[in-house]
């Protein structure tokens, strides 16, 4: 009689269940519509502006780190073992991770993960002589956020309602892939050149301790009234990775029963290992081919992300009009001349300037190597985009929503698994023939594979690039994925809500 009434608990959800649980706590914004409406929410924005941080400098620290090991060994085969220290730890603990995250406190967990991570980078300042060491506290670093991204995925829905999850998610994904730009190939080379790989590792370092302050403020998440302590984590643990082993089989059986999918996982491969390659392969490209520093390779990654934004852009208004088989064949073969071109940029350079020199000198005197690595990069992120996002696409298109999730965890992890020969290889070869010479044979391979799918697949339909639902991309040299479906099925959380 006297108060107003509560929401009941079975149509809580979000912030509102987030109020009732935790009593005590300061009410929340209530947020407006739209991107600014969720930032409104300053608990949300705490975690956004944490991820801002842990994400911008993984991506500075992943270039500092590439040109400290370069630096000390001169040998690619050690970048690219640095590059597995990234990417091994989040395939081997992933299911792992998801379970214990469940288990504990996510608000305890993204503090924890975020001073660790902080005090390993800056304990690798120290030991940054050390290549061995290096790896080793980076092996840390990446296990470590293995549990920081599901906690990090999870908190969301704790922060904001329901119908603003959309917004949320976006705001996270935009983050995700905006901060390997800005990272990688502006904020780590600018601070790289200026004060020394060292410093920057030194740099991020506090940003991560400058997260978990943020992440301070976010309300208690306690695990779930499943939560069986420690034993029953350890418990849960191994039936994880038994499920993980289980869904794998499951999701290959799904991918040998559906050629196009089958397609899209070889398209998404050549894609991350592509990447991995590069990222191998840069410093030692910038010394040898071009005659720059190691410091210096950020003239073929700057180019290679605005041929991507170009290319995303030119999706969006025209790829509507083409047949999408056909932007994704187009790609790669577009994409194969570009690494052909750029692995043999002198040559081809010495070839220009000499057959213009006599007809027009100034043009000839214009011509140089690094001209033609930075214009053919350009067309090489464009050729990126176009087989990149059309398979990402396909792929949320055709794959069932009753096993979405799960399929797409699957090919994740089997693109992670497929790109690690790649790299593992290229580093070696690249000290025994030649930077230039392994570019060469990965341009023949991406060919190859370009050549045999315009002659096998044919064009069934026509390209987007927006899907109809948002999910995270493949993206191996990202400090971490992050997989959420943004419009869950409706009948399904019905059905869950009457479970």
């Amino acid at each position: 009689m006297g108060g107003r009434p509560g929401p009941e608990p079975s149509h809580l959800t979000g912030v509102e269940a987030n109020r009732q649980r935790q009593p005590g706590f300061a009410p929340l914004v209530e947020p407006a519509p739209g991107t600014i409406g969720v930032l409104r929410n300053r608990r949300f924005l705490s975690l956004w502006l944490a991820q801002l941080a842990t994400q911008i400098g993984g991506n500075m620290v992943l270039y500092g780190l590439t040109v400290l090991v370069f630096t000390e060994t001169r040998l690619a085969s050690a970048t690219s073992l640095l590059i597995l220290t990234f990417l091994v730890p989040g395939v081997i603990f992933g299911a792992v991770a998801g379970v214990l995250v469940d288990r504990f406190d996510r608000r305890t967990i993204l503090i924890l993960t975020n001073i660790l991570r902080g005090l390993a980078f800056l304990a690798m300042v120290l030991v940054s002589s050390s290549v061995l060491l290096v790896y080793l506290l980076n092996i840390v670093v990446s296990t470590v956020t293995t549990f920081f991204a599901p906690a990090e995925a999870a908190m969301i829905p704790e922060l904001v309602e329901r119908d603003q999850l959309l917004q949320a998610n976006t705001l996270f994904m935009i983050t995700l892939n905006g901060s390997i730009a800005l990272g990688f190939a502006l904020l780590g080379p600018v601070l790289v050149s200026l004060a020394g790989a060292p410093l920057l590792i030194a740099i991020v370092g506090g940003l991560y301790l400058v997260a978990a302050v943020l992440t301070m403020t976010l309300p208690a998440s306690p695990a779930g009234r499943s939560a069986v302590g420690a034993a029953g984590a350890v418990g849960g643990a191994g039936t994880a990775v038994a499920q993980t082993f289980s869904q794998l089989r499951e999701g290959l059986d799904y991918i040998r029963s559906n050629p196009g999918i089958r397609w899209s996982l070889a398209y998404l491969t050549v894609a991350a290992s592509l990447i991995g390659v590069l990222g191998a392969l840069g410093p030692s490209f910038a010394t040898s081919v071009l005659g720059l520093s190691a410091t210096d390779f950020v003239v073929v990654v700057l180019p290679l992300g605005i041929g991507v934004v170009i290319g995303i852009l030119a999706l969006n208004v025209y790829g509507k009009y083409l047949p999408r088989q056909r932007v994704i064949d187009g790609g790669l073969l577009t994409l194969a001349l570009s690494l052909a071109v750029i692995a043999s940029a002198a040559p081809l350079a010495r070839l220009l300037q000499h057959a213009t020199i006599t007809a027009s000198p100034q043009l000839g005197s214009m011509i140089s190597v690094l001209s033609i690595v930075v214009a053919v990069a350009v067309v090489a992120g464009v050729a990126y985009a176009f087989v990149g996002i059309p398979s990402q696409t396909r792929l949320q298109e055709e794959i069932p929503a009753d096993v979405r999730g799960r399929v797409f965890g699957v090919l994740n992890t089997l693109v992670s698994i497929a790109s690690f020969l790649p790299i593992i290889l290229v580093g070696p070869l690249a000290d025994l023939i030649g930077t230039a010479a392994v570019m060469l044979l990965a341009a023949g391979a991406v060919g190859i594979t370009g050549i045999v799918s315009l002659i096998r697949v044919w064009p069934t339909d026509r390209v987007s690039a927006v899907p109809k639902r948002l999910i995270a991309p493949v993206a191996p040299l990202a400090v971490h994925k992050v997989l959420v479906s943004l419009e869950p099925e409706p009948e399904k959380i019905e059905s869950a809500t009457r479970e």
